[in-house]
């Protein structure tokens, strides 16, 4: 028998270190050879390290949440054969991982009838060992009166409870007629949570703490990239999208012999609306890279999709919007839709944007402010659609209206150009006519 170690493979191209958010294996366990042993992460994109050869898991040479240098050992098997690890490097191996012992201490011995025996303890009264049940009963049980009937206290005692944050209903009295005393007050206080177990209601003072890892990670530290070094302005604009989802719904209706369409969401028009505003203005399609003070003006349009996985919220990326037609755009977007949430998006799916959509469907809000993609320097933002009441000049008729909330880098992009952007968008998307003419 040997030993086989396994060591953290290069999961990409420039990445000198990854996560490990996923064991799949225990030390004890047989795998097989292609057998996943573990996850890590690196830019968002999960990487699973198969198992090279047949053997059982000897040792895991990190924990759940660790960052691993590329080509750090991870995992040692017993193989069959002489494995990949010489005898003495093997030895040397578990020698390192084998935890230290703590030093022997020296018991001075005690002859066993130096031992004094121990005294039994004097048996306590009955009557101390539990209560009569005369007092178990006159005991507060915290039980709530009936609604309407009024407790019996003096104004001494009302003021101790009010003071106290008590409700007397929910206070049994000990004195005549059930009138409530200041021991029964007290009582009721020292109980403490017990109070509540009459009415169905508990106290909880349990914290669970919840290891930051993975995608979970990655996100936490974007986020706080964007929001320390890009100072945000949003701009919220009132979009009229009556005409877009008639037109929208008959494209769908639609059917061609021979051709099969995607469903169209309002999605795809945005993107064509977005690329033919940023072809009057270059400057947002841009990523900042401000250690270096450089803009990099980007020419194709590589619109990322916040999409909310159930690993926790991913960007795909479409790529070279500006040359895709509405149905290749709803396309693209399905497809990267269905790999962003079954986690098999590549890296390079999930990388490259120069400028973001975000969008919580039909859960989103009057108005958002959304954090901008780092280095982006634009991130547009859909919110809600809903039925509202717009005045024609005449009379109000109902309009679908749906806000666009859209944050800039204002170290890049100035208001005036910010509302300049989601003016054009805005009109694109209320004469939707004008996304189709070149």
């Amino acid at each position: 028998m040997g030993e086989h170690i396994i060591k953290l493979p290069d999961v990409g191209e420039g990445v000198a270190e990854a996560e490990l958010v996923e064991w799949h294996v225990k030390v004890g366990d047989l795998v097989r050879e292609d057998s996943v042993l573990a996850a890590v992460m690196t830019d968002k994109a999960t990487v699973e390290i198969p198992s090279p050869v047949d053997g059982e898991i000897l040792w895991l040479g990190a924990e759940i949440g660790d960052t691993v240098a590329i080509g750090s050992p991870i995992v040692r098997l017993k193989v069959a054969g002489e494995g990949n690890v010489k005898p003495d490097a093997a030895g040397e191996t578990a020698k390192a991982e084998a935890p230290a012992k703590p030093a022997e201490t020296k018991l001075a011995e005690t002859k066993p009838e130096a031992r004094p025996e121990p005294k039994p303890k004097p048996a306590e009264p009955a009557a101390k060992a539990a209560p009569a049940p005369a007092a178990a009963a006159k005991s507060n049980s915290g039980a709530p009166r009936p609604e309407g009937e009024r407790p019996l206290a003096s104004p001494a005692i009302r003021l101790r409870a009010k003071e106290a944050g008590i409700d007397l209903r929910q206070v049994s009295g000990t004195g005549p007629a059930g009138r409530i005393s200041h021991e029964d007050i007290e009582a009721f206080l020292a109980r403490g949570p017990q109070v509540a177990k009459a009415s169905g209601l508990a106290r909880n003072d349990s914290v669970e703490d919840i290891k930051v890892i993975g995608l979970r990670r990655k996100i936490a530290e974007k986020m706080s990239l964007a929001k320390s070094r890009i100072p945000h302005i949003t701009y919220v604009e009132e979009i009229d999208v009556t005409a877009l989802e008639e037109l929208r719904a008959a494209l769908n209706k639609e059917k061609r012999k021979g051709v099969e369409r995607p469903k169209l969401t309002l999605l795809p028009f945005l993107m064509r609306a977005m690329v033919k505003a940023i072809a009057d203005q270059p400057n947002i399609n841009a990523l900042f890279d401000d250690e270096a003070g450089i803009i990099h003006q980007h020419g194709g349009v590589h619109i990322g999709i916040a999409a909310q996985t159930p690993s926790g919220l991913v960007v795909p990326v479409v790529k070279h919007a500006e040359a895709r037609d509405l149905w290749d755009c709803a396309i693209e977007l399905n497809r990267l839709a269905e790999a962003a949430k079954s986690g098999t998006a590549s890296r390079d799916e999930l990388s490259g944007s120069t400028i973001t959509i975000t969008s919580l469907g039909a859960m989103g809000g009057v108005a958002t402010t959304p954090v901008i993609n780092h280095p982006e320097v634009a991130i547009v933002g859909v919110n809600k659609m809903m039925v509202r009441p717009v005045w024609d000049g005449t009379q109000f008729i109902p309009r679908k209206m749906m806000n666009l909330s859209s944050s800039f880098d204002h170290r890049v992009v100035d208001g005036w150009d910010a509302a300049v952007f989601i003016q054009r968008i805005k009109a694109l998307l209320e004469t939707p006519a004008l996304i189709f003419v070149d």
